[in-house]
């Protein structure tokens, strides 16, 4: 008799869209490591409309960015989804809250970043993204229980960063003005001792990459694309 191994259903709560496709393309692409030619696990996504996230984001009402992912949460379980993952960084300042209304397991992005850094022995990392991440605990608080240096660009580059990241990058638009200020100040960060840097917004990776950066990459959207994939077929 034959057993067939059971492969658990990926569920994906997006937010921009541009981080979302990412995250999944990844599951999918590299799925066939794992699984076969063509294979990979079952994946679901549900995704409310940005603005939505937003508005509560920008009055730092996190419940109410809670409740949102909460209902996609909600959804995914119904159609399946027996493991859920967020490629946003920002809202999962929200998780603690989720994780009290939602059972099915949910791997955190900045843990599994945390386990990257961890393998690789960094101390002293620098974080991009938006500036509600970058000022935000989700992973300063992570990195500290871990003995990790937490360092963000000042006040002018976190709302320059910001600009680039809402104007442009979750609109698919890559401009070359917009990676050379963010590799700059990669390369000053390092100057100053950082050994690695988080592209801590899903969607920094498709605009920096691993041989352009003065720094090693933890790129937080295909670490946690894998770390679902791992957890999926395990």
């Amino acid at each position: 008799m034959t057993v067939t191994k059971h492969i658990k259903h990926i569920g994906i709560i997006g937010c921009s869209y541009e981080g979302a496709a990412l995250c999944y393309k990844t599951i999918c692409n590299e799925g066939s490591n794992y699984l076969g030619q063509h294979a990979h696990p079952e994946v679901s996504l549900h995704t409310y409309p940005l603005n939505k996230y937003m508005k509560y984001v920008r009055s730092d009402d996190w419940n109410g960015v809670a409740e949102l992912m909460i209902s996609s949460a909600n959804k995914l379980i119904k159609v399946g989804a027996e493991i859920l993952i967020c490629p946003d960084n920002t809202i999962h300042q929200s998780l603690p809250i989720v994780n009290k209304k939602i059972s099915t397991p949910w791997l955190h992005i900045a843990e599994e970043v945390l386990n990257d850094a961890t393998k690789n022995n960094y101390k002293n990392i620098v974080v991009l993204g938006t500036k509600f991440l970058m000022e935000g605990p989700v992973y300063e608080v992570k990195f500290k229980e871990a003995e990790i240096r937490y360092e963000i660009p000042n006040a002018e580059q976190r709302n320059k960063i910001n600009s680039i990241i809402f104007e442009e990058l979750v609109y698919g638009v890559f401009n070359n003005s917009s990676k050379e200020y963010l590799l700059h100040i990669i390369a000053d960060f390092k100057n100053q001792g950082c050994d690695a840097v988080v592209l801590g917004c899903t969607e920094l990776p498709l605009i920096i990459f691993p041989n352009e950066s003065a720094l090693p990459t933890l790129d937080s959207t295909r670490i946690l694309a894998r770390a679902a994939l791992k957890k999926a077929i395990e």
